[in-house]
């Protein structure tokens, strides 16, 4: 969560898009995709941007685009007030180091050929950071510091579980000190108890570092759990940002009503007070 008096930007976007040309061949001329359509937000040091929506909504597209993995069809991204939209991969390198992703599936973003220690030395091998010798010792801290034994650098991904190589891929994101972490349904794939321990892990690597985090959810109780700001998405635009609790507790956006009405209730008492809500919306 954000630091009192953290308040220095670190992130905005202007009007960004992200659109496809989806089904051209050669007698067709295609279709545009428009998977990110307009986007604006800013994200400060130090804060979670809960990003919430549907699947196909463009909230991966959203994410994928900030980091430049994609190029933007139209649109500026301002990292630390300097605008980087227009940066060639060469100029975006050094930039690579601050800005880090944490994939939904560790067994596909982790090469399985390769040993624990083998895939946390690269970051540092490929930024030409440290001897050997320093680099190992970092391996080993890294693991230590995602709560995982330093004797992990000789086994391979498929030997740990879902968790466990979901704090490796994390490892590997926060290997070389970034300043944002976008996380793209990162715990979606998790069991409820394990999901729950890779968000305490996040909140404290965040704290440890001020990380800024953008995550990535369609689940918004996880979202709720994680965030200081929450901006809903639908067919590739914001349609509404705020504060969490406020934005919880008093949705404007019909979509945002849907999203928070189709969320399980297991409580009784939060049953009645959810029923109560819709009833009174129903009304409206």
């Amino acid at each position: 969560m954000v630091k009192e008096g953290c308040v220095t930007e670190l992130l905005r976007i202007e009007n960004l898009k992200q659109h496809f040309v989806s089904g051209k061949g050669i007698f067709r001329k295609g279709y545009t995709v428009k998977a990110v359509d307009g986007v604006s937000l800013a994200v400060r040091r130090g804060e979670t941007l809960g990003l919430v929506g549907e699947s196909g909504c463009g909230k991966s597209t959203l994410g994928r685009t900030i980091l430049k993995l994609y190029e933007p069809t139209a649109g500026k991204i301002y990292y630390e007030g300097r605008d980087i939209t227009a940066l060639s991969s060469r100029e975006m390198r050094p930039l690579r180091k601050e800005m880090q992703i944490v994939f939904q599936d560790p067994m596909e973003s982790l090469n399985q050929r390769h040993t624990v220690g083998v895939i946390l030395e690269e970051p540092f091998i490929i930024h030409r950071i440290g001897t050997p010798q320093e680099r190992k010792q970092w391996v080993r801290e890294l693991l230590v510091k995602v709560g995982l034994p330093k004797e992990s650098v000789n086994r391979y991904p498929h030997e740990f579980s879902g968790g466990q190589r979901q704090r490796i891929g994390i490892a590997r994101a926060i290997a070389l000190k970034p300043k944002l972490l976008i996380c793209d349904e990162s715990v979606s794939a998790l069991d409820v108890s394990v999901q729950a321990q890779i968000l305490n892990l996040l909140l404290h690597l965040q704290q440890q570092m001020n990380l800024a985090i953008i995550f990535i959810s369609h689940d918004l109780s996880v979202v709720k759990r994680i965030s200081d700001r929450v901006a809903v998405m639908y067919y590739g635009k914001i349609v509404e940002m705020g504060k969490i609790k406020e934005v919880y507790a008093n949705p404007q956006a019909d979509y945002t009503k849907r999203l928070l009405a189709a969320v399980p209730v297991t409580h009784p008492r939060d049953r009645k007070r959810k029923r109560r809500t819709n009833n009174s919306s129903n009304v409206a």
